[in-house]
């Protein structure tokens, strides 16, 4: 990695003073590049050169020259360990990245650069998810990284939070894209999350240290979670949502677009079903993904073969105490002994895998 990554701290300031520059756009910044071929001779153009590109205000900006003060805290955050500035100049910037109209001249990275170029799909959704939304969301990242695929997402409430922790869970790669500064943890209620991404994974901004969370950074931040990835799944979401801009964003970016149906009466599932009108992909299980990507299904692996068999006989106990008609929740509980939390874990699992359908009003049924 070493060797596809640049640390000359003086030429990555060069790269941060550029793109604090207010009113420099990500297709400027690049017209620029183009012209000009580096940040150091963007810097030595004169001005009329750069007014050929750019207003007269940015030109004016650009040769003011480096602010000592990004000089000096480029230096410190880079020489933290962890820390990096992936460009446009390095090899190891994403090439998805590169397919879409607007790539980032700059990514602060902390974690795993070797993931930026790993299969990635993006997982989605909402802030405010149900409880199914989220468990749902889990278990697809948990089984597409045994797929071998990177999950993306974008470290919010909800949805997004899920698919990072099932992506762990798996012992699997992914990758957050967050719409604050590298220093700044946002939400807080994911600081411990973040942490673990940081640890087993990958977490990666545009923006300045220091900036903090302001609507108009995250429908950028979704162009590079969609760009990223060969495809996105949106979970849950209502009609006016974030999820619904990256999922547009993805379909411009020519990527596969899928979504999980839910119930005609949750608003949540009213985003979902938008999308599939649209020509999203209906997904209700991993398979459905993996068809449409043309990947071959490997089976994830288990600690036993015994394990496996003793899951197996759990699961068709379950089966059994549900009967054909209609149960809830509460009755399977009563009658397995078991506790709401593995219930519902073994539930899910059987959701997933077709052998039951959960049904408004919390109850679920066994289908034959």
């Amino acid at each position: 990695m070493k060797a596809e990554y640049s640390e000359d701290v003086a030429e990555k300031a060069l790269w941060i003073s550029l793109n604090n520059i207010y009113g420099l756009g990500s297709q400027a910044f690049f017209q620029l590049l183009k012209a000009f071929g580096s940040p150091a001779a963007i810097y030595a153009a004169s001005h009329s050169q750069l007014r050929e590109i750019v207003s007269e205000k940015i030109a004016s900006e650009i040769k003011k020259g480096i602010d000592e003060e990004i000089l000096k805290d480029s230096r410190d955050w880079l020489n933290r360990d962890n820390n990096y500035l992936v460009t446009l100049a390095d090899a190891v910037y994403p090439k998805a990245l590169l397919e879409i109209t607007d790539p980032p001249p700059i990514l602060y990275a902390k974690g795993n650069l070797a993931l930026l170029n790993q299969p990635s799909i993006a997982i989605v959704g909402s802030r405010n998810a149900s409880v199914q939304g989220e468990k749902n969301a889990e278990a697809f990242a948990t089984d597409l990284c045994h797929q071998g695929l990177c999950v993306v997402s974008g470290l919010a409430l909800g949805i997004d939070g899920a698919a990072h922790r099932g992506a762990l869970k798996a012992n699997g790669a992914t990758i957050a894209v967050v719409g604050t500064g590298l220093d700044i943890v946002y939400p807080a209620k994911h600081r411990e999350l973040a942490h673990q991404i940081v640890e087993r994974g990958l977490i990666i901004s545009e923006f300045a240290l220091g900036t903090p969370s302001k609507p108009q950074n995250f429908p950028k931040r979704n162009r590079i979670i969609s760009g990223l990835s060969i495809g996105c799944l949106v979970v849950e979401a209502n009609l006016q949502s974030g999820s619904q801009i990256t999922a547009r964003l993805a379909a411009e970016q020519g990527r596969e677009v899928f979504a999980i149906p839910g119930s005609i009466h949750s608003p949540m599932s009213k985003g979902c079903h938008q999308l599939i009108k649209q020509g999203a992909k209906l997904v209700d299980c991993i398979q459905d993904i993996l068809d449409e990507l043309d990947i071959k299904k490997t089976e994830p692996p288990v600690d036993s073969d015994i394990s496996k068999s003793k899951e197996s006989l759990k699961n068709n106990a379950l089966l059994n105490i549900m009967g054909f008609d209609p149960i809830q929740l509460e009755n399977i509980v009563s009658q397995s002994g078991l506790t709401v939390s593995e219930v519902s874990s073994m539930l899910m699992l059987l959701e997933l895998e077709g052998s039951v359908v959960s049904l408004v009003g919390g109850k679920y049924q066994k289908l034959i």
